[in-house]
Formats: C-alpha cells, structure tokens, sequence
C-alpha cells in the first residue's frame, strides 16, 4: 500500500494519522466553472480538485467572530457525542473520521476523552466518497493495527444523508467481502438531516470549521479516487497544500474549542445522556424537505440540492452557485453565507418552510441565473 508521506498535512501525528496517498506533486485543480461543467457532463468529482485560495481577510475575520461565538456550542456538542462513544464503546474504540471535514471532529473527540478520561484512542483520516464508496485498503489497514478493535466513523455534519448511506453501505460490502462486521453508525457534531443516532445536537447551527477549506482542516485536500494516480493497492488520495501554512488556522481552531472542555464537561454527560435515553429515529425527514425542493424549483438532480449550515458553505467555497435559501435570513448562523453569496452575486430567498437553517442550490452549466 502506498502510505502517507511522513509529513501530510499540519496537525500533529499524535491528533491524527492520514491514510491517505501524497498527490502534492500533482495538478488536479480546475477553475469552479470548468470543473462543474466536467462534474455535470459525467465526470465523478473525485477525480479532480477545485482550486484553493488564501482566505479573503474579511473572511477570515469573520471566522474568528463566529469561532468567538460558537466555540462553546461547538464544545458542548463535542462533548456529548463523545461521552456517548465512550459510554458504548469504551477502551478499545479506534476513531476512523472521514477526511475532511471529519478530520478536524475526530480530533476534537480524542482530545475531549483525553481531557476527560485521561485516554488516548487512535485516531484515522480515511477517505469515502459519494457513489464510490469507502477506501477498503485502510480499513483493512487499521484492522490489522489494532486487532479487535471497534471501529466509530466520525464525520462533522449531515446534510440529506449521502455520506450516512454510502457508509452504510460500504459496509455491507466490507462484510460480504472479507466477512468483518463494522458499525455503521456514523458520530457527527450536528444531525439536522435525522441520519444518524450518534450525534451532539440536531440543531442545524454553524460549527465554524465549515467556514473555511483546507486552511481550517489541517491543509489537506478533498480526497481524491482518480484511476491513473490510485492503483488497487494504494490508499485514496489527496493533496497537502503547504504553501498555504501562512494561512492556516487549523491548530488554532483545535485549541480554541478544546479549551472549552472544562467548563462543559458536566453538561456535555447530562446532555449525552438524554440523548442515549431519547435517541429519536434516525428517519432521513429532511429527505422529504430535500425532494420538496428539487420539485419546486425544478432542479434536475437531487445531488445540486445541498441542505444545511456546512453544505450550503460548501457550495459557495467550491461550486457554482444558483440560488440560497434561508429560513431566517436575520440568522446569526449564516453570515457567512449572506457574505459569500453577496461576493458571487447569488440570489438570496427567504424560505421559511424548511427545517435547515439554510439550502443552497447549484446551478445547472449552461443556464444563466
């Protein structure tokens, strides 16, 4: 297996290793406007990378505002999910988050249980991606380092369910093939899309790693599955983008919502455990809401239909933006986005009849707004 270059990335190898190939030394990236028409003509987006940039300073800026804010809310929910994980699995979990906006959450889980317990569980950054499915070769990796372990996939959010149901059925694959059974249950910060049962609040709110890319998420690329650079044996990979260390916030970030801990500590148990009493169904409704949408505003696939604080984020850093709606544009969850879609002339609709926070919606190449 081709294994990650010694250094990758800008987190510490204590808070994270990445099974992930090193393709720094290769070009990837394509303008948003040529790589949406190549996504949309056929081309899976784990082929390619969008390009990334230093953060504007009035963004950055604002980063630090709503980190300010939301780094105790973004505590607590670390807390209470990772009082659950600890409560079901114990000892012998090994954190597997799903790179990238996993990464940063999977971190702040070992460092909670650390603060906390006083344990160190391992943590890994894997790759899994949309209709392709998660990277079996450091899976098995893993097993073998860590014989008897449980596995708890980590990612930082759920919009419509996606990544919930491709890991649910990389599973089933993992299973049928070599025979390992893996929990598919997937531990997020936030659930606003009721896809899982693992999780810190169902409150649609900004966890403030979503407001940056690579600069907040340890400056490493979206991963990447592209035939001719990833052979059957190797890892997924993706990219370290060293020359934005200048810009990186990622250490910065971790120590900001870590230093929470112990003033949450308490309410983060109390809130864990009322959500292992009173769950709630794992029912997909924002599926509903989602399919809803798509008719009304005559979208042709539900995959340019993005749901919720992070994938609304998402597709103004990296797609080609047609429209955003927003249950209160009076938020103080999408400032952000109000300022995003502002700098790329996206129309705004207040649409109230949602439970997301806010949905954005990706234009169709060709057509005009």
């Amino acid at each position: 297996m081709n294994k990650t270059a010694d250094k990758f990335g800008s987190y510490s190898k204590d808070d994270v290793v990445f099974l992930l190939k090193d393709l720094s030394g290769y070009s990837l990236e394509g303008s948003i406007e040529q790589r949406e028409k190549n996504i949309q003509s056929g081309q899976h987006y784990s082929e390619t990378l969008p390009i990334e940039y230093h953060p504007p300073e009035k963004y950055l800026s604002l980063f630090w505002e709503t980190l300010d804010v939301y780094k105790r809310k973004t505590a607590l929910s670390t807390g209470a999910v990772s009082e659950q994980i600890w409560k079901q699995k114990g000892k012998d979990t090994v954190l597997v988050s799903l790179a990238r906006a996993g990464t940063p959450v999977g971190i702040l889980i070992k460092r909670y249980l650390f603060e906390v317990y006083g344990v160190s569980l391992p943590h890994y950054s894997i790759s899994i991606i949309r209709d392709r499915g998660i990277d079996e070769n450091a899976i098995k990796h893993i097993l073998m380092s860590h014989p008897g372990c449980e596995i708890q996939f980590v990612d930082g959010w759920t919009g419509k369910g996606a990544i919930s149901i491709e890991l649910t059925k990389a599973c089933r694959q993992f299973h049928e093939a070599y025979g390992v059974l893996l929990d598919d249950t997937l531990a997020v910060l936030a659930d606003p899309g009721y896809c899982t049962n693992l999780y810190g609040t169902r409150e649609d709110f900004l966890i403030p790693s979503a407001c940056l890319n690579s600069t907040v998420s340890g400056l490493v690329s979206r991963t990447v599955l592209n035939k001719s650079l990833i052979g059957p044996e190797d890892f997924h990979g993706a990219k370290y983008y060293s020359e934005l260390e200048e810009a990186d916030v990622s250490n910065q970030y971790l120590s900001a919502v870590a230093e929470e801990f112990p003033a949450i500590k308490q309410e983060a148990a109390e809130l864990a455990k009322r959500i292992m009493e009173n769950p709630g169904e794992a029912s997909f409704k924002g599926m509903e809401e989602i399919q809803r949408i798509q008719e009304e505003f005559n979208v042709e696939s539900i995959n340019f239909v993005k749901p919720g604080v992070g994938e609304t984020t998402r597709v103004l850093l990296r797609r080609l933006p047609w429209k955003i709606l927003m249950k209160d544009p009076e938020s103080p969850y999408v400032g952000h986005i109000v300022m995003l879609a502002r700098e790329r002339n996206v129309e705004i609709i207040h649409y109230p009849d949602m439970s997301y926070t806010c949905c954005g919606l990706i234009k169709k190449t060709g057509e005009k707004s």
